[in-house]
């Protein structure tokens, strides 16, 4: 049994490395006649791999696409390629991608071999870059504590600025702007926190498993209104639109809202000072009001003017 399953599985690679095959060709190769290439071919097909097949002189075996993806053979430097455009991948500034391509690396790591291991640190790719400048963050702690975040371990560790260890129960790896947070269940505290991955060194091994709390909303929206909250410069701007619509979805990355009507709503809002938020603002595609902010009206007037400027009929 167990030659007949490495039979499959060089089988599987032979397939995933060429467009197509002959069957006398696969037997040459697995060293077995091709009625065996047959009866393997039936087995992998039992185990929802699209093998197709064609007869006559011509004919032959080639693996196709399926209506799922199913497990992939790596070779050596396959595995440690795709390792390193996951490592790349999770700093990139794609939306969405950076976690997603975290995930998948933490499940790849996994799975790594001592040997291959070593050859990706060899390689010295020892910060994961953040969009613009910005904090840098060491992959090793960043998998560290994805792997914690999908296994439900706890996870103790030092946190800058603080001289105690923190022991959370981790759920989610959120990135936001350019850093990354991690969203916990505070043990200490009995109540949810976010924290900078950049501040954080996680002590090993991780903790007991434990079942999560249920947290109240999305994770990346749960981020938002506590990076909000603690921006130097905080403003009130109401939106155009009501706080159901798409656009004011799309805000809500950026603080927190607020009804008022079925044709307005608040937006809580944040930033370093009037400067930065006025060109966020410029981004929006619906229409605001600045409540109760001077300093922010200014700098939208200037930079309204610097703008007109740019489309003065001298220029057009």
């Amino acid at each position: 049994m167990k030659e007949t399953s490495a039979r499959l599985l060089r089988l599987l690679a032979l397939l995933q490395i060429r467009r197509e095959w002959s069957g006398q060709d696969l037997a040459d190769r697995l060293g077995i006649t091709t009625r065996t290439v047959r009866r393997d071919i039936d087995k992998l097909r039992a185990l929802d791999y699209p093998v197709h097949a064609a007869k006559g002189i011509d004919g032959g075996y080639w693996l196709g696409a399926g209506a799922e993806l199913p497990p992939l053979l790596l070779d050596d430097d396959e595995a440690v390629a795709i390792a390193i455009a996951l490592r790349t991948a999770t700093g990139s500034g794609v939306a969405g991608q950076g976690e997603t391509a975290l995930r998948a690396l933490v499940k790849l790591e996994q799975v790594l071999p001592d040997r291959l291991r070593n050859r990706l640190d060899a390689l010295q790719i020892a910060t994961v870059q953040t969009p613009g400048s910005g904090p840098t963050v060491e992959p090793a702690v960043l998998t560290a504590i994805a792997a914690a975040c999908r296994d439900h371990q706890r996870l103790r560790f030092e946190y800058a600025g603080s001289d105690t260890t923190r022991l959370v129960e981790p759920h989610h790896v959120v990135t936001w702007g350019r850093r990354w947070y991690l969203v916990a269940w505070d043990v200490d505290r009995d109540d949810w926190r976010t924290f900078r991955v950049d501040r954080m060194r996680p002590k090993v091994p991780t903790g007991p498993r434990f079942i999560p709390h249920e947290l109240p909303g999305d994770p990346a929206a749960f981020v938002a209104r506590g990076i909000a909250q603690r921006w130097p410069y905080q403003v009130t701007i109401r939106l155009h639109t009501p706080a159901d619509s798409d656009a004011a979805h799309a805000t809500a990355a950026y603080g927190r809202l607020e009804p008022i009507d079925n044709h307005h709503c608040l937006l809580h809002i944040g930033s370093e000072d009037p400067r930065s938020l006025a060109f966020l603002l410029g981004a929006l595609t619906i229409d605001f009001d600045v409540i109760n902010a001077p300093e922010l009206a200014r700098e939208l007037l200037t930079t309204a003017q610097r703008f007109h400027r740019a489309i003065a009929p001298t220029n057009v």
